[in-house]
C-alpha cells in the first residue's frame, strides 16, 4: 500500500510515497514503511523497516534518518559494483542520483591515478584517461539509442549531462598540460572521494571540503555544465567553506537559482526555493533562518532584491 501523506512532499522533495504495509499481516502491529517512491517511479527500499506510529513528527525524523542510512549503504554497494558488472545491469539496479555519485567517485580516483603517472613522468597517461572516459560514454549513447525504460533513460540521459562534462574536463587537463595533483585546474574541480576510514562520501574544491547529504534526489534531471557553472560552484562552495552565503547576479532566465539547486543535487543536500516578495520582514524571515538551521537545508531566496 502507497500511502501519499501530504506532508512527505513537503518535507521530502524527492518522496512522493512510501511503500507500506498494514497492521495484522506477519504480525505486525502498526503500519510499517519499506522503502519510498519517488514521482518519477523510481523505488528505493530501506535498509531497515519504520514502524509508523505516533506522532508525525517523530516517524518523519525516522523517515529522515532511515532515508539517509539506507542511501550510504546503497551508495557503497552502487561504487563497489560498478566494477566487473555490465553497465546495464548497474543502471537497472541502483538509483539514479547514486549512479551519477558512483560515476563521479570513479572518475576523480582515475583521474587522480593520471595525474600521478603524469608526475612520474609518464606524458601519456591522461590520454589514456581520456580514452576510457569516451569509450564508456559510446556504451552510454548505445543504451539511450536502443530499448530503455522510461525510468532508466532518465538516468542515462543525466549520468551522460554529467559524464560529459567530465570528458570535457580531461580534455581541458590535457591541452592545458595539466601534470599534478596540486594544480588548480584539478583542485578547482568538484571532485568526489569514498573514504574508507570514515566509511563515507566526501566532496572536495580547493580549499573547501563536504560530506555528502544523502538526501534523496529521485530522477528529476541534472543540468549541463558550462565552465560558467564551474566558476559559481567555486565561489558557492568557497562561501560555505567561510561559513558565508553566496549571491549569483544576472539576467532574467540565465539558471542562476538553477545552479544552486544543481549543486545542492551533487551534494545531496535539499535545497528550499523561496521566491521572496515586498511583504516579507524581518520576523518571517527570521522564522525562515531558524527553521533551516534546525533542519540544516540549503535555501535560495528568489528575487531577493524584492524585499
Amino acid at each position: 500500500h502507497s500511502h501519499g501523506l501530504p506532508r512527505l512532499k513537503k518535507c521530502f522533495e524527492a518522496i512522493k510515497s512510501l511503500k507500506m504495509e498494514p497492521p495484522g499481516k506477519d504480525g505486525r502491529r502498526n503500519y510499517e514503511a519499506f522503502g519510498m517512491n519517488s514521482p518519477d517511479g523510481e523505488y528505493v527500499a530501506f535498509s531497515t523497516q519504520i514502524v509508523i506510529e505516533g506522532a508525525v513528527e517523530s516517524w518523519l525524523l525516522e523517515v529522515e534518518s532511515t532515508m539517509r542510512s539506507s542511501m550510504k549503504k546503497i551508495l557503497s554497494a552502487t561504487i563497489a559494483g560498478i566494477k566487473g558488472a555490465k553497465r546495464e545491469k548497474w543502471v537497472n539496479d541502483f538509483p539514479g542520483q547514486l549512479l551519477i555519485t558512483a560515476g563521479q567517485t570513479l572518475w576523480t580516483g582515475e583521474c587522480e591515478k593520471g595525474l600521478i603517472e603524469c608526475e612520474k613522468g609518464n606524458k601519456s597517461a591522461m590520454r589514456q584517461v581520456k580514452k576510457k572516459q569516451v569509450s564508456m560514454l559510446n556504451k552510454y549513447s548505445e543504451m539511450v539509442r536502443g530499448a530503455l525504460s522510461k525510468l532508466n533513460r532518465n538516468k542515462v540521459v543525466s549520468i551522460i549531462t554529467i559524464e560529459v562534462h567530465a570528458r570535457d574536463v580531461i580534455d581541458k587537463m590535457i591541452k592545458g598540460g595539466t601534470a599534478a595533483l596540486t594544480e588548480f585546474e584539478w583542485m578547482s574541480q568538484l571532485r568526489f572521494y569514498w573514504d574508507k576510514e570514515l566509511d563515507d562520501s566526501l566532496i572536495k574544491q580547493n580549499q573547501s571540503r563536504f560530506v555528502f547529504g544523502y538526501e534523496y534526489q529521485g530522477n528529476n534531471g541534472r543540468l549541463v555544465i558550462t565552465p560558467l557553472t564551474d566558476r559559481c560552484y567555486m565561489t558557492l562552495t568557497t562561501a560555505l567553506h567561510l561559513k558565508r552565503g553566496g549571491n549569483p547576479l544576472g539576467p532574467a532566465g540565465t539558471g542562476k537559482t538553477e545552479t544552486v539547486k544543481d549543486l545542492g543535487k551533487a551534494i545531496a543536500m535539499y535545497v528550499i526555493v523561496f521566491n521572496c516578495s515586498d511583504g516579507l520582514d524581518y520576523k518571517s524571515l527570521g522564522r525562515m533562518f531558524s527553521g533551516l538551521c534546525q533542519q540544516g537545508a540549503w535555501s535560495c531566496f528568489d528575487e531577493f532584491n524584492r524585499i
